[in-house]
């Protein structure tokens, strides 16, 4: 595997440790005064005060967890389903704004059926649903969209498209997985503060939430919010003309939504994957099956930020050594980028998206036969 950057020599690092990704650990402020990120949030469902999408769709299911996104422009074609995480905001950060959108450069790059998981905010009589509640609504979508299909695992959702393609293998073509966490054993903030919070406060959360983690609290657990740097940052561009007056003023509102997150599937997160390392280790049990992540053989493309405080390169990096992929098959990009630049920076979007575009379309079938 040879890692390659894409775009301009490495800029600023991300200003200070607060990132929006980390909301597993976000609890522990409760019981410590370690605060390392801010977070950002979403609605569930789309209403008439609500941001608008960006690239136009139709909502093809809807399921507990999520309602599936068809933003195709024909019936026809490779199939790529985004995996937006799950992390106490809308699906948005995969379609925030023109110049910022996943679906749209990918879209551009002629990826022309094309899909997005929109996930819905816990209810109460969502507080059980679990991990593998999750995985059994994301094999209902691939069942209707037609596999295989390629993903794209957007952070958390990353791991999530990476535990899919081990426990179906056959029903995925290639996966995509950008700044996405999978082996914790990989020095970052998020280990270490993983194996130092105490685990009571996350059960307190929950428990406080009545079964169900509250994105409102979430959001009032941290006082620091990010700032005009902050947000220049991740969409890296600058603020100052009218177009960025508005992006700046949608940012603010995203930032301001809420999504709650089931408790069970909260705390799985917490102890199974973050603190157990799991997936990595080879110790994740998915829909009854154990999960071997040498079962995903397919080409993998891994997109990393050389500025990402909260997935460092070298975590993102790693989960080509725990797959089954032959390196050969294994495309890795480096940008410089902090984490929330990987979904929505304007550089990002100008170089290493639409690269992932091309990685999509390119027949590798000769080249795969010959290694059969």
């Amino acid at each position: 595997m040879v890692v390659q950057k894409t775009g301009q020599p490495p800029g600023e690092a991300e200003r200070g440790p607060d990132h929006p990704m980390l909301w597993p650990f976000a609890a522990a402020r409760l019981a410590m005064d370690a605060c390392f990120w801010w977070l950002e949030r979403g609605p569930v469902e789309q209403g008439e005060d609500e941001l608008p999408w960006t690239t136009p769709g139709i909502v093809a299911l809807d399921l507990a967890t999520m309602r599936l996104r068809d933003c195709s422009r024909t019936r026809s074609g490779q199939p790529a389903l985004v995996f937006a995480p799950y992390a106490l905001h809308r699906a948005l950060i995969a379609d925030f704004a023109l110049g910022h959108s996943v679906m749209q450069s990918l879209q551009h790059g002629g990826i022309d059926r094309i899909y997005l998981t929109d996930w819905r905010s816990a209810t109460p009589d969502m507080r059980y649903l679990s991990i593998d509640g999750y995985l059994s609504d994301l094999n209902v979508a691939v069942d209707e969209i037609g596999s295989p299909v390629d993903l794209v695992g957007l952070c958390q959702g990353g791991w999530l498209s990476l535990l899919y393609a081990a426990r179906f293998p056959a029903k995925v073509r290639r996966l995509v997985l950008v700044g996405a966490p999978v082996d914790l054993s990989v020095e970052s903030r998020l280990a270490q503060f993983a194996r130092n919070a105490p685990e009571i406060v996350y059960d307190q959360l929950v428990a406080r939430g009545g079964g169900n983690v509250s994105g409102e609290e979430m959001l009032h657990v941290w006082s620091k919010r990010p700032d005009r740097d902050d947000i220049a940052a991740a969409l890296q561009r600058d603020l100052s003309d009218g177009e960025g007056a508005a992006l700046l003023a949608r940012f603010d509102r995203w930032n301001t939504e809420t999504l709650n997150l089931p408790g069970t599937y909260y705390l799985q997160i917490v102890n199974w994957i973050f603190r157990e390392n799991r997936i990595a280790t080879g110790n994740f049990t998915a829909l009854g099956r154990a999960i071997d992540l040498k079962d995903v053989k397919v080409p993998v493309f891994l997109l990393v930020g050389l500025d990402d405080d909260v997935v460092p390169a070298a975590q993102a990096l790693a989960t080509a050594n725990l797959i089954g992929t032959p390196p050969a098959f294994v495309a890795a990009a480096s940008e410089p980028s902090n984490h929330l630049g990987l979904f929505m920076g304007a550089r990002t979007h100008a170089h290493a998206w639409p690269r992932i575009a091309e990685w999509l379309r390119d027949d590798l079938s000769g080249v795969l036969a010959r290694r059969a």
